[in-house]
């Protein structure tokens, strides 16, 4: 682990890797993919960029930031057909490399959770949601617990989304059937998620103020064009 990683709870690790806790239980495992963490907030009819942080993204140093902002706006159709007043679309924003470099099959916005305030939106509800409008990271296994070498044995070492350097690793979405209170009554909720990293993988390593040269760009708009 680098010095910014935590470790997740024994019991947690135990239910998404070894043994789910009954059937109420369901493991998604996705691709990890490797760049900005990023979100789209709605507020009333307005769309809202934003950083991992919660800033504006428009108002970042990083310029990768700021193109963040040009292309949400560009597609902004697509946001809000998903949104609704109050909820935050997140996702990675892969226009420039931090650890790995990718030659993209696809548009540089990958979602990976929707959310109002901080209850994420579970998986099938988000897919259904999302309705083929954006990109999601790759899944790789849905059932029962899933060890860490079994997923990584399944994963090609460059994934599915164009990279170039290896995949760093994949997240675990656990979700669970908890009863209401009403007779019989189950609801569907996102309990927990916890992820892998490949214990050699060098966070950073194509950015600037690591590297000491010029951005690595995934993606770039073409003579101001925001929607390729």
């Amino acid at each position: 682990m680098g010095p910014g990683d935590h470790k997740c709870h024994e019991g947690q690790a135990r239910i998404a890797t070894v043994k789910t806790r009954d059937k109420n239980d369901e493991v998604f495992v996705q691709e990890k993919l490797d760049g900005s963490n990023v979100g789209v907030a709605r507020l009333g009819d307005t769309l809202y960029p934003i950083g991992r942080a919660g800033w504006p993204a428009v108002s970042s140093p990083h310029e990768q930031h700021r193109h963040f902002h040009n292309w949400v706006f560009t597609h902004s159709d697509r946001f809000m057909a998903v949104l609704r007043d109050g909820e935050r679309l997140a996702g990675e924003w892969l226009m420039q490399a931090h650890g790995t470099r990718y030659r993209l099959t696809h548009e540089p916005f990958v979602a990976f959770d929707l959310m109002a305030d901080d209850r994420r939106t579970p998986y099938d509800e988000f897919v259904q949601r999302l309705g083929g409008r954006f990109m999601l990271p790759h899944l790789l296994h849905r059932g029962g617990a899933i060890s860490v070498d079994r997923v990584m044995a399944s994963i090609n070492d460059y994934g599915n989304h164009g990279a170039l350097d290896l995949v760093e690793g994949a997240v675990w979405r656990v979700e669970r059937d908890k009863p209401t209170g009403k007779k019989g009554e189950k609801m569907r909720v996102v309990d927990f998620l916890v992820k892998y990293v490949r214990s050699d993988k060098k966070d950073g390593t194509y950015l600037p103020e690591v590297s000491g040269q010029e951005p690595v760009w995934n993606w770039y708009p073409k003579g101001g064009d925001w929607s390729n």
